[in-house]
């Protein structure tokens, strides 16, 4: 199509094609760490516990929820989800005389949850003592009776076994990185159910066989009475688990393994 021109021509321009705009890339940001201001409304999945314990006191059941609800973050400028616990909750009236202190303590934890420092609160937790005697909560690995030095460091610790089985963190309370975070969540949304403990993991913590002891060589000796000058000196039995006492350093001490010893 023809134009005509009809006006002096005073300067001219190329017209340049027009650029595509740029998408920023999205700065890391882990959802490890993202703070949540608040619990949001609404219902939020959880885990109901009954936690029992023998202390100074006697036996003492208790009830804890931990309340989780996944999280978004950028890593390597993807957007990831994983799942975090976000609330604490001691049902009131179990400890009456220590009721206050108690959800205290369950407050600061939601807030340490929600700030993203959960791992380290709980662990510190865990180091808390008092003067009456060691509390006995739980199984370890070995399927041995598990010893704390207060009833706080046991709740602590069946803590850590809650967030340990959801996946958070692992067998020793230590956080599990964020990548595979983002897989095990990934897993629940398509299988349908929250990420377990392998089988596979289960297996290298197995206990050695009931009533046997493994040497070096790899031999097993069946329990029993020991031949003279074979081992250590018994001195007694256990009152916990009355498996055999022997001394060590200056203690009659539980040699079957649950931990027991006259001197604490």
């Amino acid at each position: 199509m023809a134009v005509e021109i009809t006006s002096k021509i005073v300067g001219y321009r190329i017209k340049q094609q027009e650029q595509a705009v740029s998408v920023p890339a999205l700065q890391d940001e882990d959802p490890l760490t993202v703070r949540i201001p608040s619990r949001p409304e609404g219902t939020l999945e959880a885990v109901s516990e009954k936690i029992s314990y023998v202390g100074a006191e006697g036996r003492k059941k208790v009830y804890l929820l931990v309340s989780f609800m996944p999280v978004e973050g950028v890593i390597g400028s993807k957007r990831v989800v994983i799942e975090r616990p976000v609330e604490f909750f001691f049902p009131s009236g179990q400890l009456s005389s220590e009721h206050q202190w108690i959800t205290a303590t369950m407050r600061s934890l939601s807030l340490a949850a929600r700030g993203g420092y959960v791992t380290q609160a709980v662990a510190d937790l865990r180091k808390v003592a008092w003067d009456k005697g060691l509390v006995r909560c739980g199984m370890n690995r070995w399927n041995k009776p598990m010893f704390h030095d207060s009833e706080v460091a046991a709740i602590a610790w069946s803590i850590q076994q809650i967030l340990y089985r959801r996946g958070f963190l692992d067998r020793d309370g230590n956080q599990v990185p964020v990548e595979k975070l983002v897989e095990r969540y990934a897993h629940r949304m398509a299988h349908g159910h929250a990420w377990q403990p392998g089988a596979e993991e289960d297996a290298n913590d197995a206990p050695i066989e009931t009533g046997a002891v493994e040497t070096i060589g790899g031999d097993k000796a069946t329990k029993g009475k020991k031949p003279e000058g074979s081992g250590p000196a018994i001195v007694g039995n256990c009152p916990e688990c009355r498996g055999e006492l022997i001394m060590m350093d200056g203690c009659p001490t539980c040699y079957a393994g649950c931990g027991w010893s006259k001197c604490g």
